[in-house]
Order: structure tokens, then C-alpha cells, then sequence
């Protein structure tokens, strides 16, 4: 007997399909469920790490933000320009007349007090010696002779062999030789100076700037021969306003620089200030002493540096851009340890033109404080100086996070 296999009912079918579908549902749901509770922490991980890497992160600033304090002297300066020129100079002249023999001294050569620089032919004044020198010895004798009669006179008035006036006479005689041989001696004294004035001599150390005459010429009396320039002592003489006048003091240091001596400093010290302003302007004259014993600098050389008029003792000095005013008191913003500190400060001496400050109280040398006004830098934030950027574990970690997402 056969027996064949009916087909089920279509009802039957289309209750397992329903069955078959309902669980791949719940399947999909559940995953749908987990996946989704996974996104959330994982997305409120993700801001907590950035919420903590921005509480941590690193400013970097540059070296031309921050300035390193050092400790030194604060000088205030008045500026002045001028010409330095010899404090002594002299023109040699002819005391005599006369041809010159011997001049061998050109100019810019070196020459030493009482050094000869030229000599005239004497032969007039030794002549004229030898003349003073005859008239002084029949003076000399004129006086013997009178001497000698008033002493004859003398013993002939004690015995009553001659009168009073005879022996006055003799005297008197004897004075008027006196007076003859102290006359020719002078005269005599005279020539030997006009004899000694044919050799010229330097009256100080210098160098001849410039020579006036040559071998052969005639000299006649105040005749210049030679100008001679002392170099061991100059005088700058700089104009300065009136009305800065007040700040300058004598024995104040004056630093300066010269053409052609650009990587040297020249020093000299107020010696005078004129009494009176410069006609057509309003400046006075200040004259400088300079020593110049290396003979470096010449004179007409043109100077530009400044007096200083006040100098402070060493201290730390911090530049004016760094410091801030906050309730009335002068405050700079430090750099200790990588923070960034609110220090106050106790200013002293101030140089407006150069932008630094003397600090009496407040900071040490070595410090480092910030010059650039940076409106997101605040007290207590980290800081780096010349390097990348810092960017903190949590940050960093949250930053892959979002890259791996994307």
C-alpha cells in the first residue's frame, strides 16, 4: 500500500516564516541596542579627554616675547655731537731777526718740550755780545778807579787835607760807575738772550701742524716759524640746548664715538660750560676733556655720544613693555617652572628713550619676564619659550580618537 506525503496547509508554512522572521528581528534590535550604548561612551570619553587636554595645554612663546632680566647700571644720557680740538696749541715766532740755517722739522712730526726747531745765523748777536761785553769791562774799570780815588779822598778829609765836598765828589763818582757797570751788565744780559733766541726751541710737546718758513728765509721779530699741537689732551666742544643745561654738571662722564673708530668707545669728562648761549641759537657750549695719551685722535675730528647726567647703582633692569599697571601698582607677568606668575614691582631710576627701568624690589637677576602684550596668557598658565607647541596625553589621545573615527 502506498502512502504519500500530503503537503502542509499554507497556513502552517507562513507561521514559521513569521517565526523565523520575528527572531532575526530581535537579533538585529539587540545589536542596533549595544552598538548604540557604545557610541555614547565612547563619544563622552572622547570629551572628557578633550575637556582635560584644553586644561593642560602649553602656550609657546617666542624669544621676542620674553626678556631676560639682567643686572647692571641704568645711566641717563643727553646726547651731543662736535668737534674735538687741542686743549694746547702754540705758534713759535722769531724773538730776533735773522736768516734761517736749519729747519728740518716738517709738519706732523713729533717734537718735545725745549726740542730746537730751527736756528738763525747769529752772527749779529754775538756781536753784539762781544759789544755788551767791552762797554761792561770799562765799566768795571771806571769803577775800580773811582773806588780807589774815594779811598784817597777818604784819608785825605781825616787829616783835614781836602774839604767835604771833594770827598762827595769822590763818592759820588764812585755811585755813578756803579750805576754805569749794573747798566752795561744789562745790556751784556740782553745780547746773550738775543744770542740764544737764533736757536728756536718747542715750548711744548706736540707735533708741528704746520712749518712757516724754510732754510734761507729772513726772519724778522714775531715772525711765526712753526704751529705745534699738543695731542696728549683734547677738548670736545659740543653745543647742548639751554634748557638741558641744568642736568649737566662738571666732572659728569661723557662716552663717545669718532669716525673711523666705530668699535670704540672714547671717554672724557665735563671740564667746562659756557656762561653765555651761542649767538643765533639757543645752545650753550660744553667743553669736554679728553686724555689722549695713545695720540689716536686728531683734532677738527668730528664726536657724536651723550653725557651721562645720572647713573644708578647696579640693579636688575627690566624693560618698560613688560611692565603693567593693575590696581595702581606696577606688576610684570614671570615665567617660573613653565607657569606663569603675577610678580609686583618696585620701580626706581627710568630711561624712557632706551625702555628699561631700574627695579628696586621685586625681581632677581636671571629672571624671566614677558614684553609682548598676549591677552590669552594669564596668571597660572603653562608656557614653553622657543619650542612646538605641547599638546597634553588626554588631548593627544582624544585627537587619535577622532582621526580613527573619521
Amino acid at each position: 500500500m502506498k502512502i504519500e506525503t500530503l503537503p502542509l496547509p499554507p497556513a502552517t508554512t507562513a507561521r514559521r516564516h513569521w517565526k523565523k522572521g520575528a527572531a532575526l528581528l530581535l537579533v538585529l534590535l539587540s545589536g542596533a541596542g549595544w552598538y548604540a550604548m557604545k557610541a555614547r561612551a565612547t563619544a563622552a570619553t572622547d570629551a572628557k579627554a578633550v575637556k582635560d587636554g584644553a586644561a593642560v595645554a602649553v602656550y609657546e612663546l617666542s624669544k621676542a616675547d620674553v626678556a631676560l632680566i639682567k643686572r647692571r647700571e641704568l645711566r641717563l644720557d643727553l646726547p651731543l655731537a662736535g668737534a674735538l680740538a687741542p686743549s694746547e696749541m702754540a705758534t713759535v715766532k722769531s724773538k730776533v731777526s735773522g736768516v734761517v740755517l736749519e729747519m728740518r722739522l716738517q709738519e706732523g712730526t713729533s717734537v718735545a718740550a725745549g726740542q730746537v726747531i730751527a736756528r738763525l745765523d747769529a752772527a749779529d748777536q754775538r756781536a753784539r755780545v762781544a759789544q755788551m761785553q767791552a762797554a761792561c769791562d770799562e765799566a768795571q774799570a771806571r769803577l775800580s778807579l773811582a773806588t780807589k780815588n774815594r779811598a784817597n779822598s777818604q784819608a785825605l778829609l781825616a787829616q783835614n787835607y781836602i774839604s767835604q765836598s771833594s770827598h762827595d765828589t769822590s763818592q759820588n763818582s764812585v755811585e755813578l760807575a756803579q750805576a754805569s757797570l749794573a747798566a752795561a751788565r744789562a745790556q751784556l744780559d740782553m745780547a746773550r738772550i738775543a744770542l740764544a733766541d737764533t736757536v728756536i726751541k718747542a715750548p711744548l710737546a706736540g707735533v708741528i701742524s704746520k712749518r712757516h718758513v724754510q732754510a734761507g728765509e729772513k726772519l724778522a721779530p714775531d715772525m711765526p716759524v712753526a704751529t705745534i699741537v699738543s695731542l696728549r689732551q683734547l677738548n670736545l666742544e659740543a653745543q647742548v640746548p639751554a634748557s638741558e643745561v641744568p642736568r649737566v654738571k662738571i666732572g659728569q662722564e661723557v662716552r663717545f664715538k669718532v669716525d673711523g673708530f666705530q668699535q670704540r668707545d672714547f671717554i672724557g669728562q665735563v671740564a667746562r660750560i659756557s656762561p653765555t648761549t651761542e649767538a643765533g641759537s639757543r645752545s650753550m657750549v660744553v667743553y669736554i676733556s679728553v686724555d689722549n695719551r695713545d695720540a689716536s685722535l686728531r683734532g677738527g675730528m668730528f664726536a657724536k655720544g651723550a653725557i651721562t647726567t645720572e647713573k644708578s647703582a647696579p640693579a636688575p633692569l627690566v624693560p618698560l613693555a613688560a611692565v603693567r599697571q593693575v590696581k595702581g601698582a606696577s606688576v610684570v607677568y614671570t615665567i617660573s617652572a613653565g607657569k606663569v606668575a603675577l610678580q609686583p614691582v618696585t620701580l626706581g631710576l627710568r630711561n624712557d628713550d632706551d625702555g628699561i627701568a631700574e627695579v628696586k624690589t621685586g625681581l632677581q637677576d636671571g629672571a624671566t619676564v614677558i614684553v609682548a602684550r598676549l591677552d590669552a596668557v594669564k596668571p597660572g598658565q603653562q608656557v614653553r619659550i622657543g619650542a612646538a607647541p605641547t599638546v597634553a596625553p588626554a588631548a593627544a589621545a582624544a585627537t587619535a580618537t577622532s582621526a580613527s573615527k573619521g
